[in-house]
């Protein structure tokens, strides 16, 4: 053991894994301090609900758009330094949305906020896959994961009190939350390190000596697993964006709820996922499979979503959303994510995480709006769930013909 090792309280991964956990929180707050006062801006901007769901679409496009090249650029010059630029610009622009003065300008720093925020996901997989040991690579992706849950229930419950307690504009939610997003690119900064120190278990260490092997951003495309991980976190995503989203407007809308009561049972899901993603990961590790905890999952993400729309009581409700998320995106996307870290090159892992993230958020481009075009045209966000519903369908059968060893 050496003095770097005496010195320190805990592994350097174990620290990564708590940083990139905050990274999620501030990301997915920063998202959802949205959704609670959709009313209010739509209200304010004589908006229809497929323009309504156009403001999110939008945000999702710019943040798609970033995937690849960020991954790309990550690989190449270095991951920390495009993952801690974009998320100092990240606290920049949505800072910014507090003073916008209009909505043409209010959807350009959103779209910003979003490209972003697309700096982050490839980077942030790359470096930790390379830096948790093997043994804990999902568990470990999955506690950075949670981060999501966190942040959803932070900016479900930020914006919705600041606006029914606090009686403030529904633009200062987002200069509010640019504080933390500000202190955790400082944390990335000082504390996060382009490669892992080599005293602590990576990866298989025979492996880990070998010259990483050149690689074509095309051969990702031939290799079969990469390809239905991506298909399959497309249609989970699909499913997911329609709740994180339209759920909050639609308690409000169409179950008569105030916005704070709203928020409240649309956490429900971010914070049962936080359970459901530690559970399901740390049956993947022991299995040392992916396949089956994928197929476990699916099937009954599938259920909640109908149960959603065909809950007739508040109490079925709750427990559809328990279900969801314990089961849903948050809870599977550390799984797809070591089915990823397993089939992809050690040398283009930036890269195939951002492809993966680039086929998973190109959803929530379509999501958001797809959802409000079809309640402008039946008359209730319903279909949107049951489109939704029929995508997941797309996803399960996809995964069915993943191939993987009996034990990874």
């Amino acid at each position: 053991m050496n003095n770097n090792s005496k010195n320190t309280l805990m592994p350097y991964w174990i620290r990564m894994v708590i940083i990139f956990f905050l990274g999620w929180v501030a990301i997915y707050a920063g998202r959802t301090v949205l959704s609670p006062i959709m009313p209010m801006i739509q209200t304010d901007f004589g908006l229809s609900k497929t323009e309504l769901g156009m403001i999110s679409s939008l945000f999702f496009l710019a943040y798609t758009a970033l995937q690849i090249p960020a991954g790309i650029l990550g690989d190449k010059i270095g991951r920390k330094k495009i993952m801690v630029q974009g998320f100092v610009l990240f606290a920049i622009f949505i800072a910014s949305i507090s003073i916008s003065p209009s909505f043409l300008i209010f959807i350009v720093l959103w779209m910003l906020t979003g490209a972003s925020q697309g700096a982050y996901y490839g980077p942030q997989y790359a470096l930790s896959s390379e830096a948790i040991p093997k043994k804990w690579i999902t568990l470990g992706s999955a506690i950075i994961g949670s981060g999501m849950s966190f942040g959803i229930a932070i900016g479900y419950y930020l914006s919705s009190t600041m606006i029914q307690t606090f009686n403030t504009s529904w633009k200062m939610p987002f200069l509010v939350i640019a504080v933390p997003i500000f202190a955790i690119a400082m944390l990335m900064l000082f504390f996060i390190k382009e490669k892992a120190p080599v005293t602590e278990p990576v990866v298989n260490t025979a492996k880990a000596q070998e010259p990483a092997e050149p690689f074509s951003f095309w051969d990702l495309f031939k290799n079969r697993n990469l390809l239905l991980a991506y298909i399959t976190i497309f249609c989970s995503i699909y499913g997911f964006f329609v709740i994180i989203t339209w759920l909050p407007y639609y308690l409000q809308q169409e179950r008569g709820m105030d916005i704070v009561k709203a928020a409240g049972i649309a956490s429900i899901v971010p914070w049962i996922s936080v359970i459901g993603t530690l559970i399901c990961s740390y049956a993947s590790d022991k299995m040392g499979r992916r396949k089956p905890v994928v197929l476990f999952m699916l099937p009954l993400s599938l259920v909640a979503i109908f149960g959603i729309v065909y809950s007739t009581s508040e109490a079925t409700l709750i427990a559809v959303l328990i279900l969801y998320g314990f089961i849903g995106k948050i809870s599977l996307n550390p799984v797809l994510v070591a089915l990823v870290a397993d089939n992809a090159p050690k040398a283009s892992l930036s890269t195939a995480f951002g492809l993966y993230n680039f086929f998973g958020m190109a959803s929530s481009i379509v999501a958001p709006i797809m959802t409000g075009f079809l309640a402008d045209k039946t008359g209730s966000l319903n279909t949107g769930f049951y489109c939704a519903a029929v995508i997941t369908v797309v996803g399960i059968v996809a995964m069915l013909f993943v191939t993987e060893k009996q034990k990874q």
